[in-house]
C-alpha cells in the first residue's frame, strides 16, 4: 500500500504533482483548457499537449448544464435531476448530472483530483469548485498550469488517454456554497452581502460589454479582476500578500459575507479560491453571475 499524504484541497505545486504521481496513490488530473472564443480550441489544445495520464474537461460539454432539452449523454431532460443548477451563460449541471459524469469517467471518492488549464486558471477552478459542491474535498488547482508543469520538467503527452472504468461517485454534503439570483437581489444594500465581481475593470464599469447584452454590475458590487490573485510568474501570489491585498479591498466589510460573480460563474472562482489560499473562506459563488442577472430588465443596473 503506497504511503498516504494529507489531501491537497487548494493548491498543488508542480514538484508536489509529480511526488504524488510517484507515490501510486489514487489520483486523476484533468485538463480544463477553454477558450470563450473558441469553443472548441481547449480539445484541439488537449490532443496536442497534456500532462501525461490526464482527461479533458470541457466547460460546455461537462462542466456546465446543457442548452435546450437534450440531456448528458443526449437523453431528454424530464427529471429534477437534469435540471440546471444556476441560470446564466453557462448554468451549472445538477450535482446529480456532475456526479454522473464524474461516476462514468471512471473518478472515485477515493480519488484526489488535480485540476489545470493554461489559461491562468480562469478554467479549471470551475471543476475544482464544483468537486467541493459535490462534496469531495481532495481536489486542488496546479498552481501556475501546465506552463508550471514543463517548467518543472514534467511529463507530457498527446493524443487521448485510455479510458478508465466506470464507478460509482457518491454525492455528500455540499463543501461550496452557491447562492441564487433571487438570494443576490434579496440581500442587496445589505450588510450580511459583498458582492465581488472578478470581471476587467472596463467591464465593471459598464464600459464595454463583449459577451452580454447589458452593460455594467451589480449595484454596490466590488471589482476585483481575477487575474490580479496571480504573480508573474503565473502562480498565486503568497497567502499573505493576497491576505492584504483582500482586507484592502473589503475594508471593514466581513470576509465571510463575500458572493463571488463575474460574467457566467467562471473567471469569478479564482477570487474565491484566492480568499481559501489567504485563510480568509469559505465563500458563496453566484455561478449564474451577471449574464443572469443582467437577463431580467426589471433588476437594477450601476454603472462607473
Amino acid at each position: 500500500m503506497p504511503h498516504m499524504t494529507m489531501p491537497f484541497t487548494t493548491l498543488i505545486s508542480a514538484p508536489q504533482l509529480q511526488t504524488l504521481m510517484r507515490s501510486g496513490q489514487p489520483l486523476m488530473v484533468f485538463d480544463c483548457s477553454f477558450d470563450l472564443g473558441d469553443p472548441a480550441l481547449g480539445a484541439r489544445q488537449y490532443r496536442e499537449l497534456h500532462i501525461r495520464g490526464a482527461l479533458h474537461a470541457d466547460l460546455d460539454k461537462h462542466l456546465s448544464a446543457p442548452h435546450g432539452a437534450r440531456g448528458a449523454y443526449g437523453s431528454v431532460v424530464t427529471s429534477a435531476a437534469d435540471q440546471p443548477a444556476s441560470g446564466g451563460r453557462h448554468p451549472l449541471p445538477s450535482r446529480e448530472r456532475f456526479a454522473t459524469w464524474l461516476s462514468h469517467i471512471g473518478f472515485g471518492n477515493h480519488m484526489q483530483a488535480v485540476v489545470y488549464d493554461r489559461n491562468g486558471a480562469n478554467y479549471c477552478g470551475r471543476l475544482w469548485w464544483m468537486l467541493k459542491w459535490a462534496g469531495h474535498e481532495p481536489a486542488a488547482v496546479l498552481d501556475g498550469g501546465l506552463q508550471a508543469w514543463q517548467a518543472a520538467g514534467g511529463e507530457l503527452a498527446s493524443g487521448e488517454e485510455a479510458s478508465h472504468f466506470s464507478c460509482n461517485f457518491a454525492l455528500g454534503a455540499p463543501r461550496a456554497r452557491l447562492v441564487s439570483v433571487q438570494e443576490v437581489l434579496g440581500c442587496l444594500g445589505d450588510d450580511c452581502q459583498t458582492v465581488l465581481d472578478a470581471r476587467g475593470a472596463p467591464r465593471y464599469r459598464g464600459e464595454v460589454e463583449p459577451l452580454d447584452p447589458v452593460a455594467g454590475h451589480i449595484p454596490g458590487a466590488l471589482n476585483r479582476p481575477f487575474g490580479q490573485n496571480l504573480a508573474a510568474d503565473g502562480c498565486f501570489k503568497s497567502a499573505a500578500q493576497l491576505r492584504s491585498e483582500f482586507a484592502d479591498l473589503l475594508g471593514n466589510r466581513p470576509a465571510a459575507s463575500v458572493v463571488h460573480q463575474c460574467g457566467s460563474g467562471v473567471s469569478a472562482i479564482p477570487n474565491l479560491l484566492a480568499m481559501e489560499v489567504a485563510g480568509l473562506g469559505p465563500t458563496a459563488l453566484f455561478a449564474g453571475s451577471w449574464s443572469e442577472w443582467c437577463s431580467d430588465p426589471g433588476r437594477p443596473v450601476e454603472r462607473g
